[in-house]
């Protein structure tokens, strides 16, 4: 029995851990998807492979069990050694998110046993496949979307395997960036071994494993408390994507029914739609995160996720269904989906506990830009943004505007360095008033960014919300539709469908808008100050506050 003092100083130690993990990779990664968006995160894990404390990059946290219980299936504890640090990017056999993203996990000894795991998941910036960067928006297979690698000792002991290292740099477009990612993430997994084996010698190795199994167990009753305190029942919700980026006439439908017991809660997914042929397809990895994600957010903000939050959830899946894909279906634009899945899973929840709920938020999106031979000189050939939107509002408060929203808490690459590393021009980025759905409480603002090419360049563009937009609640108005337009400015200026490949030539300009959040509550009864206030600051126009608030101020 570890006493509880000796549990929260562990518990934080590694959750300090975790975050001189981040810093020290973001600082040390080659590409802005690192360096800028930092899409990655880094963890500790214990013996069997399970999450001690959740990383920024909450989506994640789900993904380590599986990727870890495979390689502990695959070699076993008794055939590792220090120094050995294994890596996959296989969504199917390890649970990864999709092709890009890398992950590296290295086992962690003391007292001559097996005691944890460090680990990180990276995006990468070009793994192969049928298109520069990799996420492709219209494939229809996984092979399309990059290399894979199944789970596979990338260091024995200390020594790199330096043919698998030549191999994944012979399979990218962008090998030098890869490889200055991959070096500086395989550090800071090491980082975290070399940590926590110091935290063993400080407490020692069976009070480190004590207390990781406090945590779980802790996180485990804290979570059945909180759902025990929920009406049982159940409840179930649907919701649209616009399409797979494939079959644009085709909406993806997403469906849940939530079904809570005394202090157990179970997630069925049965009724979703058919795996899609575009690559919007979930692996029950993503979806996991897409369920305690939510579920955290109906409770409460204090209770901690580790996978001993899985002791009390259930999930039931059909084969061949969005949510539970089978190979080889592509998943490189997973994102959408799950935050489509999101909304849904929210909406479901709110009926057991209203006060909680929230309206549609408007997704994510990508951006890519192949520069080719018209890269700059020294600098990397793709361009690779990550773009966020804004969230809906909830019951006494206002949706934020133009940031990250729910699962990933990424940052925008900032324009200074994308006007210094590529040949581009930002020529606007603002938020675009009367863009948030209107209610008692008013969506998040959506924005407007605007880019001019210098070179020619091929545009690749993943977004969602453009058809069906993010839905207000209790009466609140939808907030904006997201669009993508290209050639902007010219005769041949269009509005593009959906998610898609264009190629533009120097000069040419175009603009992408994301989806404002949707309101909530009667938009007549915001109070007239607050619309004042909006009005101030440009969030509304007048115009709008007049025939959607009825203000008469």
């Amino acid at each position: 029995m570890i006493d509880p003092v000796t549990v929260e100083i562990i518990r934080n130690k590694i959750a300090g851990l975790v975050d001189e993990m981040h810093y020290h990779f973001y600082r040390s990664g080659y590409s802005t998807i690192i360096r800028e968006t930092r899409d990655f995160s880094c963890v500790i894990l214990d013996a069997s492979g399970r999450l001690i404390t959740a990383p920024p990059m909450f989506f994640h946290g789900t993904v380590y069990r599986h990727f870890c219980g495979r390689v502990l299936e695959i070699y076993g504890a008794e055939h590792m050694a220090p120094g050995d640090v294994f890596v996959s990017n296989h969504p199917y056999e390890a649970g990864l998110p999709h092709v890009s993203d890398m992950g590296f996990v290295a086992p962690i000894f003391a007292a001559g046993r097996l005691i944890g795991f460090s680990g990180s998941i990276a995006h990468k910036a070009d793994v192969g496949g049928a298109q520069p960067g990799s996420t492709s928006a219209t494939a229809t297979e996984i092979f399309q979307e990059g290399l894979l690698l199944p789970p596979v000792r990338i260091e024995a002991a200390g020594i790199a395997n330096a043919d698998l290292h030549r191999l994944i740099a012979a399979n990218s477009r962008q090998p030098d960036l890869v490889a200055g990612d991959i070096a500086a993430q395989i550090a800071a997994t090491r980082l975290g071994v070399s940590r926590t084996q110091a935290l063993a010698d400080r407490f020692g190795a069976d009070r480190i494993s004590g207390a990781f199994a406090a945590i779980l167990d802790g996180a485990a009753r804290d979570l059945g408390a909180a759902i025990g305190a929920l009406p049982d029942g159940a409840h179930s919700a649907r919701g649209f994507m616009d399409s797979d980026g494939v079959e644009r006439d085709r909406p993806i439908l997403m469906a849940v029914t939530v079904t809570v017991a005394g202090d157990r809660v179970a997630f069925d997914f049965t009724q979703s739609g058919a795996q899609a042929k575009g690559p919007i397809n979930l692996r029950p990895s993503m979806v996991e995160a897409c369920c305690f994600y939510s579920l955290i957010g109906c409770l409460g903000p204090d209770l901690h996720f580790n996978d001993g939050c899985r002791d009390q959830v259930d999930f039931i899946y059909a084969p061949d269904t969005i949510t539970n894909a089978r190979p080889p279906a592509p998943v490189s634009s997973y994102q959408m989906a799950n935050l489509k899945l999101v909304d849904v899973i929210l909406d479901a929840l709110a009926r057991f506990r209203p006060g909680r709920a929230i309206a549609n938020s408007g997704s994510s999106g990508a951006l890519g830009i192949n520069w080719g031979a018209g890269a700059r000189p020294g600098q990397a050939s793709l361009q690779y943004e990550i773009l966020g939107s804004a969230y809906g509002a909830g019951a006494g408060h206002d949706g934020a505007s133009c940031t990250a929203t729910h699962l990933s808490n990424l940052h925008v690459t900032p324009i200074e360095i994308l006007e210094s590393e590529f040949p581009c021009r930002v020529t606007k980025f603002s938020l675009i008033p009367d863009s948030g759905g209107a209610g008692t409480s008013r969506g998040g603002l959506a924005f407007r960014r605007g880019y001019e090419l210098l070179a020619d360049g091929t545009v690749m563009r993943r977004y969602d919300r453009a058809i069906f937009p993010p839905d207000g609640i209790n009466g609140g108005a939808p907030g904006r539709a997201s669009r993508f337009v290209i050639r902007a400015g010219t005769a041949a200026e269009e509005e593009t469908p959906a998610s898609g490949r264009f190629e533009l030539k120097a000069g040419e300009r175009f603009y992408l808008e994301s989806a404002g959040g949707g309101g909530c509550g009667d938009p007549k009864l915001r109070p007239p100050e607050l619309i004042a206030r909006d009005i101030a600051e440009g969030y509304v126009t007048l115009e709008a506050a007049k025939r959607d608030y009825g203000y008469e101020g």
